[in-house]
């Protein structure tokens, strides 16, 4: 099973941040992965990520619209740097460039 994580933020840090989260968790629900995401939003970090949970991850998705904080976490893991809007529309999208790239 895949494991990812992924933290949204957006520059308002309000509604996108929560919706790509729950886009991206439905997206990897619908493929039978675990998923965990943490949000940066306008009330501080959400649903933090875990060491253990960074090191058990296969892929790692970040949303690139503004900087996400305490990035260093995830050195040496393979990443990839989203819009927001791309994570709240076109999660499925994304998770199956991941599993191409898993897959080589």
């Amino acid at each position: 099973m895949v494991n990812i994580i992924a933290v949204t933020a957006c520059p308002s840090g309000v509604a996108h941040t929560y919706m790509a989260a729950e886009s991206l968790e439905k997206a990897a629900k619908e493929k039978g992965w675990q998923c965990k995401v943490e949000t940066q939003g306008s009330i501080g970090i959400e649903n933090e990520l875990t060491p253990e949970d960074v090191a058990n991850a296969d892929f790692i998705i970040l949303t690139n619209d503004i900087g996400i904080k305490n990035q260093e976490r995830f050195k040496n893991k393979p990443i990839a740097r989203i819009a927001i809007s791309d994570a709240v529309k076109k999660a499925d999208l994304i998770l199956k460039k991941i599993e191409e790239n898993l897959n080589k």
